[in-house]
């Protein structure tokens, strides 16, 4: 959400995310950056948003930006009083970035943005350097390389199998790219099951009424469950089909981490 507009974050226990972003990048304009900052200290001082069941992450501009210390310093001094609040840094290229966040914010949470062809190049050592998760950022990157954006994505299947790879291999969350045309719910869920085929345990949104469809997706199902149930019930008795399907190792570790993902 744009971090200049509170009225829109005061809605965030009742969208119901489970992490909300205050963007002070690329939706606040030049001039107005420092009143932005303001908006958020507003916003979060009496609890509202903080109150519901969304971790709060302020996206800052880019380290070396001329607004990146400032917007530090904000999240450093809302930080100290709620712990729920954290760091969302975009346009990671390597650990460097990492490190000077996390030299300023040594605990809050903290996820980087993977949008630019360095960053993907860089995926596997800055998701190593300490950051909680990584989101992919599909139309910066695929801007950086001076390629076009497409509905069927095939420009940009590199980057986004790269950057969830990295995240599973270093034990980091990855948080798959945003779908632009925000209303058109069959695009956003087609391109979300897609995401979560790769490995991905989330989407970003860019309006509350993709939020239900990211949850919807990135849910397991009812029968995904009883699969996954049935599974386990015939390792422990030593059975090696379920479903007419070969069940081995890697099928017992999928439906464990599965209920284990449902559960949390």
């Amino acid at each position: 959400m744009p971090a200049g507009r509170p009225r829109m974050a005061a809605k965030i226990p009742e969208i119901g995310p489970d992490l909300a972003v205050l963007d002070l990048e690329d939706a606040v304009a030049t001039e107005a950056k420092a009143a932005a900052r303001q908006a958020v200290r507003d916003c979060l001082a009496d609890g509202v948003v903080l109150g519901g069941r969304s971790v709060v992450l302020v996206r800052v501009n880019e380290v070396g930006s001329p607004w990146f210390e400032d917007d530090l310093a904000l999240v450093r001094e809302l930080a100290g009083t709620s712990g729920a609040v954290g760091v969302v840094v975009p346009k990671v290229e390597g650990p460097q970035d990492v490190a000077t966040v996390r030299d300023v914010l040594p605990d809050a949470p903290l996820v980087v943005g993977l949008e630019s062809g360095l960053g993907v190049l860089e995926a596997r050592s800055i998701l190593a350097s300490g950051p909680d998760g990584c989101y992919f950022g599909a139309e910066d990157y695929i801007a950086d390389l001076g390629g076009r954006r497409t509905e069927g994505g095939a420009e940009v299947l590199y980057a986004r199998s790269q950057v969830v790879l990295a995240a599973a291999v270093t034990g980091r969350f990855a948080i798959d790219q945003a779908v632009v045309a925000v209303r058109d719910d069959d695009r956003f869920t087609a391109d979300a099951e897609r995401g979560r085929d790769l490995g991905y345990i989330g989407k970003i949104c860019l309006h509350p009424r993709q939020v239900e469809l990211a949850h919807q997706s990135f849910t397991p199902t009812p029968a995904e469950r009883e699969h996954a149930r049935r599974v386990l019930e015939a390792a422990a008795e030593g059975v090696g089909v379920v479903d007419g399907l070969m069940v081995d190792r890697v099928h017992l570790e999928q439906a464990r981490a599965l209920l284990q993902r449902d559960q949390g």
